[in-house]
């Protein structure tokens, strides 16, 4: 069995895969790990036989690692360190790009087709761009619904908290229904756009693939056809344990 990780900066996301197929998911908030926590969790799967990481917390990742190593012995791997991600990067700085956007734009070319865009909508936003030859162009960065949300509520006197969710109608009638919509709509008309411009250089017929926890309220808001992978980036780093490492014994 092979163990994945993605450390994010609001979750933890693990899956355990066995005979290919992913069989066991769980999430843990970034915030509040605890040393040996994902042991505990875990105890149900002895035959763990390696592990993948891929981070964007680098304070955790070292702690995750020596986790790992109590539970798995060896054949730990870091996504960057360990093992570099098999796709062109075109990125002008290479190593400023996110290997978590890199894990996902591999997972897509490789189970798409391209050109293609990946949005993945978490803490942040981002837009991943992969052109016809499959390399990594680069993307965009910009704040997600629940950072956007949460900054009204720090950034202003007046303006109260608002709990992310599916909003009642395009114009608010009430402040908190005005923030929600306006959170909401804004960041799924603004990926529509973002979109189309980057479809203008790719060509019409770039596919869009989506994860991330609020990918759903984009597609739903934002109208555009979408293939959601929730579990993207997990299904990335074992298509790069395999194509690195050698494809794991199926049923061990």
């Amino acid at each position: 069995m092979l163990l994945a990780i993605d450390i994010g900066n609001t979750n933890i996301t693990a899956g355990v895969f066995y005979a290919n197929k992913l069989k066991y998911q769980f999430d843990i908030l970034t915030k509040n790990y605890k040393k040996s926590e994902l042991i505990k969790k875990l105890r149900a799967f002895p035959g763990i036989s390696a592990g993948i990481i891929c981070s964007v917390v680098p304070r955790l990742t070292l702690t995750l690692q020596e986790d790992l190593k109590l539970l798995i012995g060896k054949n730990i791997y870091i996504v960057g360190k360990d093992l570099i991600v098999p796709i062109v990067n075109r990125y002008r700085i290479p190593k400023q790009v996110g290997q978590d956007r890199l894990v996902n734009a591999y997972a897509a070319k490789t189970l798409y087709r391209a050109p293609l865009i990946v949005i993945d909508s978490g803490t942040a936003v981002t837009f991943d761009v992969i052109s016809k030859n499959q390399a990594y162009l680069g993307g965009l960065i910009f704040p997600g619904m629940k950072m956007c949300l949460k900054a009204l509520k720090e950034k202003t006197a007046l303006l109260p908290e608002v709990k992310l969710q599916t909003p009642k109608t395009l114009i608010g009638h009430d402040t908190k229904n005005s923030i929600l919509s306006g959170v909401v709509f804004g960041i799924a008309s603004l990926s529509e756009t973002l979109t189309a411009k980057i479809k203008q250089r790719l060509g019409k017929n770039t596919l869009i693939v989506g994860t991330g926890g609020n990918i759903a309220l984009i597609k739903k808001y934002s109208g555009m056809p979408m293939k959601i992978n929730k579990n993207l980036t997990l299904t990335g780093l074992k298509l790069i344990y395999e194509e690195k490492i050698g494809e794991f014994i199926k049923n061990s």
